[in-house]
């Protein structure tokens, strides 16, 4: 069951959204493209660097590019882990991985790591905004 929701201006409601991403993210079904489970873990590190910065109450452009939010997020005084540029990498699933023909079918391997780094970003913002995780 997905916790009570909060207004789209609490930043611990992010994360709870990024959650239903990483759930989807990491559950590979028949029938389900790769590429589309690496959306959802694209999804959840975006809506968890949003938290952060909506937690210092920086308003965020629409992008889904995560180095650029990373970026805007390191411009507040905000200190990026070197790990988390990382990050970055799941830009590209957010949208040429979507469609037929833009790009290679992602790898069992591929998919593997955007989780990791999905879930790596999730857990840092949740330290950030101080998002409880009970009941999950």
């Amino acid at each position: 069951m997905p916790p009570e929701r909060r207004p789209p201006d609490d930043p611990q409601e992010w994360p709870n959204r990024a959650h239903g991403n990483l759930v989807r993210a990491r559950a590979t079904l028949p029938g389900v493209y790769l590429e589309d489970c690496c959306f959802d873990a694209q999804q959840a590190a975006e809506k968890a660097i949003k938290a952060v910065l909506l937690a210092r109450g920086v308003a965020f452009p629409p992008i889904h590019d995560l180095a650029g939010l990373l970026t805007i997020l390191g411009q507040t005084g905000e200190v990026i882990p070197p790990g988390l540029a990382e990050a970055a990498r799941l830009t590209r699933f957010a949208v040429s991985t979507r469609y037929p023909g833009i790009a290679e079918p992602v790898t069992v391997r591929e998919h593997q790591r955007a989780v990791v780094i999905a879930e790596t970003v999730v857990q840092w913002a949740e330290e950030r905004v101080g998002a409880g995780r009970s009941g999950r």
